[in-house]
């Protein structure tokens, strides 16, 4: 099968090679062999090229960790499944592997690389929102990075949720993406103070919530508009400054920091991950959420759309179709 392999850490560009004759991955006990109908593109995927991430797969791997695909033997043998790849075996192949217990059924209503787009980027925003924050209707969701893969979830899954929708972004084109996902206001931070504006949108109250996918300056700023009682939730560091915050800043305003790692849902509540699964679907069988797929390309492109997601490049979710 085709595959993209890597042998040693470093930039996407450098070390994602591609092979024309890797052997076709086996299944385990409690795996599934899939034919990968579209794989979406994360950002972790090149954090885990450059061996930045906390999840490390043995030497060499096939990378690409979120998928659509279709069983391909056994009994489920033709099922439509989303879920992320059983690494070494990824998805950006042909073939690859999932763990039987963990894969969910595709969303009916969505398309291949839409379905692959929803797990990892609409459980972590849901979780963040409804589990950790406890956003209510009426509220105002300041979203950064709201025009990427996570951030045009959770400006999604604010809406649904009634909350107000601020949206920072970066430039012109991901303004006009934030406004065609429903934002209600949208703030181009390299144009205009996010601060200022939130304030201003809000009588001098804040935000409620902040959904905080980036960190840094977008973390502090984000304590400067915070509401009386408001909700901090950190999600990533996709700045590559992780913030050191002052928590007698956080006891003085009266607001709370919450921290989101959405993997750890896999492993200690899976119950609340397929629950949370039944919710998306049905929000998207609904029209209400759709991933937001900026541009679908074929497997020997790979390694320059994951290059294109960890620069920033990217509006909403890359899909690779094998």
């Amino acid at each position: 099968m085709r595959a993209w392999q890597i042998a040693e850490l470093g930039a996407p560009l450098d070390v994602m090679k591609q092979v024309e004759d890797a052997d076709r991955p086996v299944p385990g006990d409690g795996q599934l062999l899939v034919r990968v109908r579209a794989a979406a593109v994360n950002f972790p995927d090149a954090l885990m090229a450059a061996g930045l991430y906390q999840v490390r797969p043995p030497l060499p791997y096939t990378p690409g960790v979120e998928l659509c695909g279709e069983v391909a033997e056994g009994p489920r043998a033709g099922e439509r499944l989303v879920g992320t790849a059983a690494l070494p075996s990824g998805a950006f192949a042909e073939y690859a592997l999932m763990d039987a217990a963990t894969a969910l059924p595709a969303p009916e209503s969505l398309d291949d690389a839409e379905a692959s787009a929803l797990l990892i980027a609409y459980q972590t925003a849901w979780f963040a929102l409804h589990r950790r924050a406890r956003l209510a209707a009426g509220e105002t969701l300041l979203v950064h990075a709201a025009a990427g893969g996570v951030g045009s979830a959770a400006v999604q899954l604010g809406k649904a949720a009634g909350a107000f929708v601020v949206a920072v972004v970066g430039g012109p084109e991901k303004t006009a993406a934030a406004r065609e996902l429903g934002a209600d206001l949208v703030v181009d931070r390299k144009a205009e103070d996010f601060v200022a504006a939130v304030k201003a949108a809000t009588g001098g109250r804040g935000a409620d919530v902040v959904f905080d996918p980036v960190g840094g300056s977008a973390f502090t700023g984000s304590t400067k508009c915070i509401a009386f009682e408001g909700r901090i939730v950190v999600v990533g560091f996709a700045s590559g400054d992780i913030p050191a915050p002052a928590l007698g800043h956080a006891l003085v305003k009266n607001y709370s920091v919450l921290g989101l790692h959405w993997g750890l849902y896999v492993a200690k509540d899976p119950q609340a991950v397929r629950d949370c699964h039944d919710a998306l679907t049905a929000l998207a069988a609904a029209g209400v959420v759709r991933p937001l797929i900026s541009d679908r390309v074929p497997l020997a492109a790979a390694a320059e759309a994951v290059h294109r997601v960890a620069t920033g490049a990217t509006t909403g979710r890359i899909a690779v179709l094998p």
